[in-house]
């Protein structure tokens, strides 16, 4: 009977397109709230159903908790966090199929009349797959839970300890929905004296190479870095392209650098990161002209298993160094052999050039007389209330020091920018709980069939990433103080994560293709095995 509940809450709330930064994370918020409190244990205690608006968000997307408070023998502060999301990414690739992307019998239908791969094929005749948005990210991690919560709430005499189900916005992009709940988890356990024992998000899992169907439990959570790169350059006419030092030229070998190369990985106990990403490059030319680029702008995504921020930061200023000291070799390089061919005498730029991370470039501009705190500070104001992207937003500040500094050479400004997911993990940490996990998985499989596989990090970006930080003082130190404006662009609360301090574990669904449009989650192990998973860990703990 729980298997079909699932099953049915998983479509209906697939039919909700709560697309990231629409309408539609509010309409799920409000379906979310109406369907807790028609169960018989939330109708009894209306005060354990929390719903918290964002602040100030103009969509009024709001998290929804639930709280089951165990009767058993007097009640322990032991508590498990269950934790998902309720947003998706868009439906872009759907193509002529979007109007059916969040009807998952409709699609199923639909897809049969398109032209799919042979995998897609067999797993829709199977008839073992849900198909449509949020079906497998993570819908279905969503109904697994409440429906697991609705059958415990039905004898809480049964339970020794706690359960707190936390539903959340957001997750797709910046994560405020899960970084706003910390207060509400942080008030639960000064209010009724909760002691977390362990989150557990059923956030999507899938196959790690053609034709794998084990599972895998992930212990700890990947962090992620934004690292950006100002670049000033010196413009020049490109009649005399030699005279000047081309910001996207730099920009370009930064990239060549950086992007998927091995040296940015960070691999801790085995487990190797994948390597940094470009997401953006260009030159901050506002309209078309003549002049090679005087600025320029690149930022990359990149994971973190254990590295320090000073590692992190000191092997990035070397990439911009040494990528500042190729691209001035370059230049000469091609003058000369230019000068050579025309016999045409070159007047060269000064190719004298600077590297600075932030915090270095602001400690200078603060012991320049002309330094002025208040007008450096509403630049960033300013910016915010202009709608400039939190990406963007500190280049104004970072022109500003430069020109206190009277910097005028070429340089690169390293600063890190909005998301910041901080990184965690149980090994090492807490490896009981990891023994714990072990056995209950070893039970499940043995009485399943199925085969379960153990990692430190789950690989994607997650909620799970703010409830605990493993990062030490000194890191977190030098996060901040090279992250222009954090607490007006991306205020994580860092010292209220290391008050809650809950361990993480994904356990999750199992399916394909998340965020494309044949995203399906695999029925037999997300409705029939993981909710048996879960059960065990609550019969374990509670």
């Amino acid at each position: 009977m729980i298997r079909e509940e699932m099953i049915a809450l998983t479509k209906k709330m697939v039919e909700i397109p709560s697309i990231n930064t629409t309408e539609g994370e509010k309409e799920i918020g409000i379906f979310l709230e109406n369907y807790l409190r028609e169960i018989p244990y939330f109708k009894e205690h209306p005060e354990y159903v929390i719903v918290q608006e964002l602040e100030d968000d103009k969509l009024h997307r709001r998290n929804v908790f639930a709280v089951l408070r165990g009767e058993k023998d007097g009640a322990k502060a032991d508590t498990l966090v269950f934790n998902g999301h309720t947003d998706t990414v868009g439906l872009e690739g759907f193509g002529k199929l979007e109007p059916y992307a969040c009807s998952p019998d409709l699609l199923a239908e639909k897809m049969k009349t398109v032209e799919i791969t042979q995998e897609v094929s067999d797993d829709l005749e199977s008839g073992d797959y849900i198909f449509g948005r949020g079906a497998c990210d993570m819908k279905s991690g969503d109904a697994v839970f409440i429906e697991i919560v609705k059958s415990l709430s039905e004898h809480p005499e049964n339970l020794t300890g706690n359960i707190v189900l936390s539903l959340n916005p957001v997750e797709e992009n910046l994560h405020t929905g899960m970084i706003e709940g910390l207060e509400v988890l942080s008030d639960l356990k000064e209010k009724y004296g909760f002691h977390y024992i362990m989150a557990i998000n059923n956030d999507f899992t899938c196959p790690l190479f053609p034709g794998d169907m084990t599972n895998t439990i992930y212990t700890g959570m990947v962090g992620k870095l934004l690292p950006c790169f100002y670049i000033q350059g010196k413009e020049t006419h490109v009649g005399q392209c030699y005279e000047g030092f081309d910001a996207s030229m730099a920009a370009a070998n930064l990239v060549q650098k950086i992007n998927l190369s091995q040296e940015f990985t960070d691999e801790y106990a085995g487990e190797v990161t994948y390597p940094p990403s470009v997401l953006k490059m260009k030159d901050l030319k506002p309209w078309y002209n003549v002049q090679t680029s005087a600025e320029a702008l690149v930022y990359f995504n990149y994971f973190v298993h254990g590295a320090s921020m000073e590692d992190i930061t000191d092997k990035l200023l070397q990439a911009a160094d040494e990528s500042f000291a190729e691209v001035a070799e370059k230049i000469e390089k091609e003058s000369q052999w230019f000068s050579e061919k025309t016999g045409q005498k070159l007047q060269l730029s000064d190719l004298k050039y600077s590297v600075f991370d932030f915090a270095k470039l602001e400690k200078q501009a603060k012991n320049c007389s002309e330094y002025d705190a208040m007008y450096a500070d509403n630049l960033i104001e300013n910016e915010i209330k202009k709608g400039t992207d939190k990406r963007e937003v500190p280049i104004c500040l970072i022109k500003y020091l430069l020109q206190v500094c009277n910097i005028t050479h070429p340089c690169i400004v390293l600063y890190y920018a909005a998301p910041y997911c901080p990184h965690n993990t149980l090994r090492g940490k807490r490896d009981d709980l990891i023994t714990v996990i072990e056995k209950i998985a070893a039970e499940v499989e043995q009485e399943k069939g199925v085969t379960y596989r153990f990692k430190n990090f789950y690989p994607s970006l997650s909620d799970s990433s703010f409830l605990k930080i493993d990062d030490s003082k000194e890191s977190v130190e030098t996060l901040l103080h090279t992250f222009p404006g954090f607490e007006k662009l991306y205020p994580v609360p860092i010292s209220l994560i290391q008050k809650v301090d809950i361990p993480a574990v994904n356990y999750g669904v199992f399916g394909k293709d998340a965020h494309k449009w044949t995203e399906r989650v695999y029925i037999p192990y997300t409705f029939d095995v993981l909710p048996d998973l879960i059960e065990k860990t609550v019969a374990y703990y509670l």
